[in-house]
């Protein structure tokens, strides 16, 4: 049974940080690539950042390149996203995802096979 765990979700003031946690259990971790993914209330759900466990490879979306950093720790099974600069345009609702082998600019949502139940992000003003 898979399972996608996130946790460090939080409430923070503009500029600051925070850093996301996905742990993932129950499959071959290096045949995945993990993505984040966010939701704010009355929005579409946005692709984040992903990184295809194989060869690194990583990938962001313009609204937060400069700012958030995807990494894996493969020795936990866990993929982080490291948010720094925060503003209240990133509150969300963040969650991780896997899918097959690799991802790219193009890695649509529908294309993940496995889920986070999700870890919120507010940023006050």
């Amino acid at each position: 049974q898979v399972q996608l765990v996130e946790s460090g979700g939080g409430l923070v003031q503009t500029g600051g940080s925070l850093r996301l946690s996905c742990v993932a259990s129950g499959l071959t971790f290096i045949k995945y690539a993990m993505g984040w993914f966010r939701q704010a209330p009355g929005k579409e759900r946005e692709g984040v950042s992903c990184i295809s466990i194989s060869d690194g490879s990583t990938y962001y979306a313009d609204s937060v390149k400069g700012r958030f950093t995807i990494s894996v720790d493969n020795t936990k099974n866990t993929v982080y996203l490291q948010m720094n600069s925060l503003t209240p345009e990133d509150t969300a609702d963040y969650y991780c995802a896997a899918k097959d082998y690799y991802c790219s600019p193009n890695s649509r949502g529908y294309e993940y096979e496995y889920w986070g139940q999700g870890t919120q992000v507010t940023v006050s003003s």
